[in-house]
């Protein structure tokens, strides 16, 4: 099959699942930034329930602030000099039935599977005042160890998460895993 009816046939299969954006590819900020805009702007022109629109976005910018700051699939300058690198990712905004979903997939360690696997399942087991005192407890306490912010981002997307969360890990190598979130508002 040529490149122009593969690109066809995703287009039609996003269309028929009601992907309102999906994106595959390096994010920056910048895109960040852009891609955000473009998905209010959406959530507004289809008149999306006010809070699930804003769950929508703030559940967006932490799976792609993910992306950004953890992907490793990444590219680099060789001299060193290019202090951020260009991170690939997945990220998509949908909806089915009656609510809304985003969904970000992107390139993590192996090692860091268990560990990434067990935190999220104990936010999974949690109730919605559960997951309040441990995200000010988060807060308050040191960022985790490698984490590049507070440590809240997971945490701000099962709270926001009204119709909860799954996830999954794809062995690529002994080396690497993808692992891919899909939130429910």
């Amino acid at each position: 099959m040529d490149t122009i009816k593969q690109i066809h046939k995703i287009k039609t299969q996003l269309t028929e699942q009601q992907i309102i954006f999906c994106y595959a590819g390096y994010i920056t900020e910048d895109v960040l930034v852009s891609v955000g805009n473009t998905i209010k702007q959406k959530l507004e022109l289809v008149k999306a329930d006010r809070s699930a629109a804003r769950a929508v976005f703030a559940i967006f910018v932490e799976e792609a602030q993910n992306i950004i700051r953890y992907s490793k699939a990444f590219i680099q300058d060789e001299t060193g000099e290019f202090q951020n690198p260009l991170r690939f990712g997945f990220v998509a905004v949908g909806k089915s039935t009656d609510r809304y979903y985003v969904c970000c997939g992107n390139r993590i360690q192996a090692q860091d599977v268990a560990r990434l696997d067990g935190h999220l399942q104990h936010l999974q087991g949690l109730d919605a005042d559960g997951l309040k005192t441990l995200f000010k407890e988060t807060l308050r306490d040191d960022p985790p160890e490698g984490s590049k912010g507070a440590g809240v981002g997971f945490i701000d997307i099962a709270r926001r998460a009204k119709g909860g969360f799954e996830f999954s890990f794809e062995d690529i190598t002994a080396e690497y895993a993808d692992f891919y979130i899909k939130a429910y508002v």
